[in-house]
């Protein structure tokens, strides 16, 4: 495991994926990720998207990622960009995902513990509303950061009861085809790793999971989006370590909290 922390912030992610959508970015977003931006002119051929999947789960360290490839390997396959960034401090989720779209850190988002208050400052989702643009966010739990923390906007929110409600959600909404932008949170590797233990049984059949849900979701957009220029990602917030009594846990100023990889595939519609 390395010591060393990523050098690119989770800040530039906004504005790279407005930059993949062609829209301006949230006011108070940092430079948009250079990786990212090539990757998409380089996948799209000068094209922008003109629909973004965003796959949010919770927790998934990049130490995790490296040491079970195994438990990875259909969401590689299923991408072709690794990009390796630092996450924000503290490293919890509603201060991480605040970040990831605002583009801004937490001192000027607002959130900067462990709350989850609605963020007012400017967000891509305001920006892609700007745009004439339709995103929408599915999540698991009413009690969920990003249940909670974007809400207040023009779009389309669903909380459903479990996580398999959020997930036949979003299935039916890559189907429909009818947003532009869609996310979709997965806490329950978060909340084994808390329970168990970030490299338990529990915890990693969980992380199995979410890789499986991704997979599935870029299969229905393969099948579903295919007139679409499609930019998709498996995009955590933070990372996690064990503490004692064989718990996990984060928010800490480390590596293992800190470094995190997100992975992102595109699709050129088909003509």
């Amino acid at each position: 495991m390395s010591n060393e922390l990523n050098s690119t912030s989770l800040d530039t992610l906004a504005g790279a994926l407005a930059y993949a959508m062609g829209i301006e970015p949230p006011a108070h977003a940092a430079a948009p990720n250079e990786a990212l931006c090539a990757f998409v002119d380089e996948k799209l051929g000068g094209k922008k998207a003109d629909r973004i999947f965003m796959y949010n789960p919770d927790a998934v360290a990049e130490w995790i990622f490296r040491k079970y490839p195994q438990l990875m390997k259909e969401a590689v396959a299923a991408t072709e960009l690794e990009l390796p960034m630092q996450t924000v401090m503290p490293s919890v989720t509603p201060v991480c995902f605040g970040t990831m779209y605002t583009g801004a850190q937490p001192a000027v988002h607002g959130i900067r513990k462990y709350e989850k208050p609605i963020i007012t400052i400017d967000t891509l989702f305001d920006a892609l509303i700007r745009a004439g643009k339709k995103p929408c966010i599915l999540s698991h739990s009413a009690k969920s950061s990003m249940s909670n923390i974007f809400n207040g906007r023009e779009m389309m929110y669903f909380v459903g009861n479990t996580i398999e409600d959020a997930n036949a959600k979003a299935a039916e909404v890559i189907i429909r085809d009818e947003y532009d932008f869609v996310v979709l949170y997965n806490g329950n590797y978060d909340s084994l790793m808390h329970k168990f233990g970030p490299e338990s049984l529990e915890a990693l059949t969980e992380l199995r999971c979410n890789v499986r849900t991704f997979g599935s979701i870029v299969s229905l957009i393969k099948e579903h989006w295919q007139q679409h220029n499609v930019l998709y990602g498996f995009a955590m917030d933070h990372g996690c370590h064990l503490i004692d009594g064989d718990c996990g846990s984060h928010g800490l100023d480390m590596p293992e909290d800190l470094n995190i990889c997100h992975l992102y595939g595109v699709l050129p519609a088909k003509k």
